[in-house]
């Protein structure tokens, strides 16, 4: 099966594994996703990711990260950059979500990273995901 935008796909999947409270979810792997998915782990959002070799393709399986009483960690998830409308920012125009509490993923030149990095390192770039 051919996926058009596997980034959404992928983000579509945490979201709906998330909301039924499911532990891990799986997907085909890409590089773009296990950078994405190294992302939410360093900021907190997922507990952890790995990557399985299985036929035909690698398989990527996020597990996901619930506080006490199966609390959500991820209380939402949305795609900016499209195939269809690409959204860049220059480092100083780097969006804060919700005023900083939640992560801008932002894929620069310098590989893929969050906001607060990227305005660190002083690197625009594309608008992946807003996630908080």
């Amino acid at each position: 099966m051919h996926i058009s935008d596997p980034v959404s796909d992928m983000l579509t999947r945490i979201r709906n594994a998330n909301t039924v409270g499911k532990p891990d979810v799986s997907m085909p792997s890409t590089k773009v996703l296990v950078e994405i998915a190294r992302v939410l782990q360093e900021e907190g959002y997922v507990e952890g990711y790995t990557v399985q070799d299985t036929t035909p393709a690698k398989t990527l399986v996020i597990t996901l990260k619930y506080g006490k009483k199966r609390a959500r960690t991820i209380k939402g998830i949305k795609r900016i950059s499209k195939p269809g409308l690409r959204k860049y920012c220059k480092a100083q125009d780097l969006p804060r979500v919700l005023g900083g509490l939640g992560t801008a993923v932002v894929s620069t030149s310098k590989g893929m990273m969050c906001d607060r990095d990227a305005r660190k390192a002083g690197v625009g770039g594309e608008i992946i995901a807003y996630i908080w």
